[in-house]
């Protein structure tokens, strides 16, 4: 999770791609949007694993766009497959968006 905020914040599409699961990557991932977007920081509330090939992260992303604070609070959840982790999909909590 921490690697794919790293990315996020760096504009690495590729490696966003490369950790996301077959059955739910998008075909391309346009970040551009993302120039405007100020990450400030990102806090694990919760990690769960499920079994030995499934786990869930809560997590809280904060960010700012425009001068206005936002939260990204998101349970996303992992599969793991030869040896390697790849983010499936997420439930986002809509309570609280904004910071």
């Amino acid at each position: 999770m921490r690697s794919r905020y790293s990315a996020f914040v760096l504009g690495l599409a590729d490696y966003l791609l490369a950790t996301w699961h077959a059955s739910t990557r998008p075909g391309e991932l346009d970040l551009s949007d993302e120039a405007a977007t100020k990450w400030l920081g990102l806090e694990i509330k919760r990690h769960q694993a499920q079994d030995a090939a499934h786990a869930i992260v809560e997590f809280v992303a904060r960010y700012r766009v425009a001068g206005r604070g936002h939260r990204l609070h998101e349970t996303s959840r992992f599969v793991r497959e030869d040896g390697r982790w790849f983010y499936v999909d997420g439930d986002i909590d809509t309570r609280g968006k904004t910071a």
